[in-house]
């Protein structure tokens, strides 16, 4: 394969995939969607349509696939808006468009070396390493069709990148304002995220990392602590906080991360905390696990409860974090060039590293191979 080096800026890059999960669009793509998402571990169509409730709920349609081209949309105008001709192309994990007919289209136009973005901010196995092992299964489908091969990168994590803590931050405030006056100087503040199984956490990041929750844990703790200093500084009042879970979907023996947003925000009422606001800081958009865990079934807990909650906006399409990804682009292109970049990030944890070791976020089980870039010995 040949290593083509492109011109303009974001060369060697000559295109941008966004990656993301997929979902279905009507009522008949919920459960052939639900059996994409858990193959292989041999769970029954009839269960798979009890699964699917909250997508009918919806009209069994999930928002993040419209969320995505808008964030397409947006991705595109930031390139063209500084005169960068960069081609942007989506695929998604487990529904059309798919990731494999996406990268036969970038393949057919000629493209030879690929960035991804994919819509998780945060390591994990299923927010990193098994997007990259998406990747590898698609790049040997076309290796098997005899087609040539890109080479592909992915960018780094972005969970402290301006672009997209910034948005958050205008978010959080934004909710404190539609609480009632006489609550919302008591809220406190729920920052909320995908709870995955406690020995995933522990495991996530470079191995130096693991333990404790490692960079899972300690990448939202960082960036519940930025949001949360920023919304003091704003409004002049020092708000109690806690990162909390939702969407949890595994083994009842299984631990998983914890508490339950749900659960938190029974302690809340308990304590006499007057309100709250959750903040999910885990999800790029407001796709189902945002629309029905939160404004669904946390809000109704909420009612029940009689407590006060509002619920921040995640960043979506939003400009700021548009224009973060054309500087994560622009950053990793000229490392690859040899140049020195400004890598902006808040917080304490400083840039996320690009090329991924082969001990970081480890699948469950037996080892998959990995590209962005492929790992020794995997193909």
């Amino acid at each position: 394969m040949s290593d083509h080096i492109g011109a303009g800026p974001c060369a060697p890059y000559d295109a941008l995939l966004l990656l993301s999960f997929g979902g279905p669009e009507g009522p008949d793509e919920v459960v052939p969607f639900l059996e994409n998402v858990t193959r292989g571990r041999g769970i029954p169509r009839e269960r798979l349509k009890e699964v699917g409730h909250h997508y009918f709920l919806f009209g069994g349609v999930s928002p993040i696939n419209a969320q995505n081209r808008e964030l397409l949309q947006a991705l595109r105008e930031a390139f063209s808006e500084q005169g960068i001709a960069l081609p942007v192309y989506w695929g998604n994990r487990n529904w059309a468009p798919y990731l494999t007919d996406t990268l036969r289209e970038i393949t057919d136009k000629g493209h030879q070396r690929i960035l991804v973005l994919a819509t998780s901010a945060y390591a994990s196995y299923s927010g990193c390493r098994q997007y990259r092992e998406n990747l590898a299964d698609s790049l040997a489908v076309l290796e098997a069709e005899g087609r040539p091969l890109p080479r592909v990168d992915k960018l780094r994590h972005y969970f402290n990148h301006p672009g997209f803590v910034e948005p958050m931050i205008d978010a959080a405030l934004a909710a404190l304002e539609e609480l009632p006056e006489g609550v919302r100087d008591g809220a406190h503040l729920a920052f909320t995220t995908h709870s995955i199984p406690t020995a995933a956490a522990d495991a996530s990041g470079p191995a130096e990392g693991h333990g404790d929750g490692g960079a899972y844990v300690a990448q939202h703790l960082d960036v519940a602590q930025v949001i949360a200093d920023a919304v003091r500084s704003a409004t002049g009042t020092d708000r109690p906080w806690k990162l909390v879970y939702q969407s949890r979907s595994g083994a009842p023996h299984i631990p998983w991360l914890e508490p339950d947003i749900c659960d938190h925000l029974e302690e809340l009422h308990s304590s006499g905390a007057p309100a709250a606001v959750m903040v999910p800081i885990g999800f790029v958009s407001d796709h189902m696990e945002v629309k029905y865990d939160l404004d669904t079934e946390a809000a109704a807990k909420a009612a029940e409860l009689g407590l006060p909650v509002a619920r921040a906006a995640t960043v979506g399409a939003d400009p700021r974090f548009a224009a973060a990804v054309r500087e994560l682009v622009l950053e990793r292109a000229g490392t690859e060039r040899g140049r020195i970049t400004e890598r902006c990030a808040l917080g304490s944890l400083g840039p996320s590293h690009d090329v991924c070791q082969a001990d970081c976020c480890p699948a469950p089980g037996n080892p998959r191979p990995a590209a962005a870039p492929y790992e020794q010995g995997a193909r």
